[in-house]
């Protein structure tokens, strides 16, 4: 096997396209075999194999530089980069995170657990780098999930402002492209690629400079017709008009194609964006065609067994985030005011069942915490009853609008904080201990723990009347587990008359 040969990049660069793209099957292999039994990210690490091999081809690592985001893309990169042997401990205490973490290796250059922030720190890496002219190439890899954060068009924004060489690879899973226009998506990248064709442009547009009065006029002229025939042929052109390089539609999964668009593209003294199309769950036909559902796995999962388990409403709920669905569910038949709103989360929060049920009464507006916050209160102020479904590590994003939007305004929103407390394998990117300390000091609001799956629904009943903002925080695993206690630590409880408006705990 090639796999086994593959202890550093520098391993990488000594193999043909034949060789590499053997290396991606049985990277794949090795995917297969020991995620499921380790539990970790799935579907989004089959399908970067390639994207990956391609990248660490072509730079010069760990002097070059890649930003990874989401973090959970990065298995891969872990694999090529001296630790397969290790990825047995994926997760497990003393073992490898799930996630970048420089502490653990030199090859990961910054730690990211949430979205969104890649493009942002892959510039400030960029920035510095080009301060002391020291050649060092910066990539931020991004799925195409980021891109729905507000930070990532922040940064993007910047990018152009700034004008810096880096990469930024978007890896998009989800787009559907029609075939005319990704072949020529696909034949303009190759050209606008190319050094030669980067060093022409510039050639051109000096020499028709140089025309005596008509000079600067053609130099617009052609740019508009340029531009004009970019809006209709070329997907994307807002990263253009935010001054970034785009380069795409790039298939994903051709590595031979890969390479060369990255070798033009480091080379480049400006901003880049390339379009990368790849398949989620590439490799495994049945993750492919159900790739949310292996999205994440547990340890010791069975592909097949996971695949035909569904959620039954007759069922009784085994976590918080199941019961938090299942009485959402109750609490919007008997009122049609309920809405449900996530953040890129609806099978992580237990709102599956809802989305069902209320396909037109809930929102996901992908990784936008703020947004979510912001909105719930103009639907409580128009009359709806919003029920907020996110992370507990990730509402801190939205803290602002909690305050400015939400509790200053006394507006009912229910923000349903899952993943409360510490959350185990998930590390401490993903930990909800900060909570109480940020919720129970804002005015009108008040904050529960429920201890129980019954307390759970006793609270969500008394906050479906509640005039003014509730917060119930609870963690992860089943309740009854006490053999996690890291899990209940912060899971405090108090039988503490209360009185509405009152930040405490019940």
């Amino acid at each position: 096997m090639i796999l086994e040969n593959i202890n550093s990049p520098e391993d990488i660069k000594k193999l043909n396209i034949d060789q590499l793209e053997t290396l991606a099957g049985e990277i794949r292999a090795f995917l297969l075999d020991v995620v499921p039994k380790t539990g970790g990210h799935l579907a989004a690490n089959l399908g970067v194999v390639e994207l990956t091999l391609a990248l660490h081809y072509v730079l010069d690592m760990p002097k070059d530089k890649i930003v990874w985001d989401v973090g959970h893309q990065s298995y891969v990169h872990k694999i090529l980069t001296g630790r397969r042997d290790q990825m047995s401990t994926l997760r497990q205490f003393g073992g490898l995170s799930g996630f970048p973490k420089p502490s653990e290796s030199e090859y990961d250059s910054f730690a990211t657990g949430h979205s969104s922030t890649a493009i942002s720190v892959a510039l400030g890496m960029a920035q510095a780098h080009a301060d002391k002219n020291d050649n060092v190439k910066v990539a931020a890899v991004v799925g195409d999930g980021s891109m729905t954060g507000g930070l990532a068009f922040e940064g993007l924004n910047n990018c152009g402002q700034a004008d810096v060489p880096m990469m930024i690879v978007l890896n998009d899973n989800e787009m559907s492209i029609s075939k005319n226009v990704g072949a020529l998506s696909n034949h303009l990248a190759n050209i606008r690629a190319s050094r030669r064709y980067n060093v022409t442009k510039v050639a051109v547009k000096e020499s028709l400079g140089k025309i005596p009065l008509i000079g600067n006029s053609l130099v617009k002229f052609v740019e508009w017709n340029k531009n004009l025939i970019k809006s209709l042929l070329v997907p994307n052109v807002l990263f253009e008009q935010l001054g970034i390089k785009y380069i795409g539609i790039v298939d994903g999964h051709n590595i031979k194609k890969l390479i060369r668009i990255f070798e033009n593209a480091k080379d480049l003294d400006s901003p880049v964006l390339i379009h990368v199309k790849t398949v989620k769950g590439k490799g495994d036909a049945l993750i492919e065609q159900y790739p949310s559902e292996f999205h994440s796995v547990s340890e010791n999962c069975n592909i097949e067994a996971v695949h035909k388990k569904k959620f039954d409403d007759k069922d009784v709920p085994t976590s918080f985030s199941l019961a938090m669905g299942k009485k959402l569910c109750s609490l919007a038949k008997q009122n049609d005011n309920v809405v449900a709103i996530t953040a890129a989360m609806t099978e992580g929060t237990g709102l599956t069942c809802f989305a069902e049920k209320f396909p037109d009464r809930i929102y996901d507006v992908g990784i936008a915490e703020q947004h979510a916050l912001a909105s719930a209160a103009g639907m409580a102020a128009s009359g709806k009853k919003p029920f907020v479904a996110i992370y507990s590590s990730f509402v801190q994003r939205a803290y602002d609008q909690l305050i400015h939007d939400v509790c200053i305004q006394s507006l009912p929103v229910v923000l349903c904080l899952d993943r409360a407390g510490l959350t185990g394998r998930d590390g401490e990117t993903h930990n909800g201990q900060f909570d109480i300390a940020y919720l129970q000091h804002i005015p009108n609001l008040s904050v529960f723990a429920p201890s129980t799956l019954s307390e759970l629904e006793l609270v969500m009943d008394h906050a479906m009347t509640a005039s003014t903002p509730v917060a119930i925080r609870y963690g992860k695993n089943d309740p009854k587990d006490h053999s996690l206690v890291c899990e209940s630590v912060f899971n405090w409880h108090t039988t503490e008359d209360y009185t509405e408006g009152d930040p405490v705990i019940f």
